[in-house]
This record gives C-alpha cells, structure tokens and sequence, in this order.
C-alpha cells in the first residue's frame, strides 16, 4: 500500500495530521482508521472466498491476484517474452522436395 510513499513522506503526514486534529483527536482517528481497515480487509477475504466457493472445485484455486488488472496488464502485455514462438505445422502434402528444386510457387496467391 505504501510501496511510493517513503519514510520522510510518511513523517510530513503524520506531522501535518499531528497538527490538523489535535493531540487529544489524532489518536481515536488512529484508532477508527484501523477499524475501518480491519473491516475492509476482513469484507474482501470474505468476498474472495465465497467468489471461490462459488466457482467450483474446478476453478476453486483460481489465483484471483493475477486477474487484477494492473497484473494481467503487466504480465500480458508489458512483460518481455523470451520464448520464440511455435511455429504451426502443417503436414505436407506430396513428396518432399528433392535436392535443388525449388518450392511451388503461384504468383497469383502473392
């Protein structure tokens, strides 16, 4: 969560939260933020399980952080691919091609 916040940017806000509600108010806020969070959390897990539970034994282990979509983006389109890729093929029809003959060409198909 606070993967681009660091620590001096962490300090300003609790610096700057010290002196908009007060020592006497900042730590209920503290404490009803952390409630809040706890809920959050404990609603998404929640969600999360009945969604698996509801998808079936067959899709149950479905990974559901891969299918957030800044991680299919990434994986899917940002990610460098290093593996070539397959070639298809395709079984030939007729002999194969003696030694010095050129392929068929049709100069119509081109």
């Amino acid at each position: 969560m606070f993967d681009s916040l660091g620590w001096a940017e962490i300090l300003v806000l609790l610096v700057l939260a010290l002196f908009v509600f007060g020592p006497e108010r900042l730590p209920g806020i503290a404490a009803e933020a952390g409630k809040s969070l706890r809920k959050a959390r404990l609603y998404v897990k929640r969600v999360t399980d009945d969604l698996q539970s509801e998808l079936g034994p067959e899709l149950g282990n479905v990974d559901l952080a891969s299918l957030h979509p800044r991680t299919f983006v990434h994986k899917h389109l940002l990610s460098d691919d290093d593996d070539p890729p397959v070639a298809q093929s395709r079984p030939r029809a007729g002999a194969p091609l003696g030694v010095g003959e050129l392929a068929p060409w049709d100069p119509d198909a081109t």
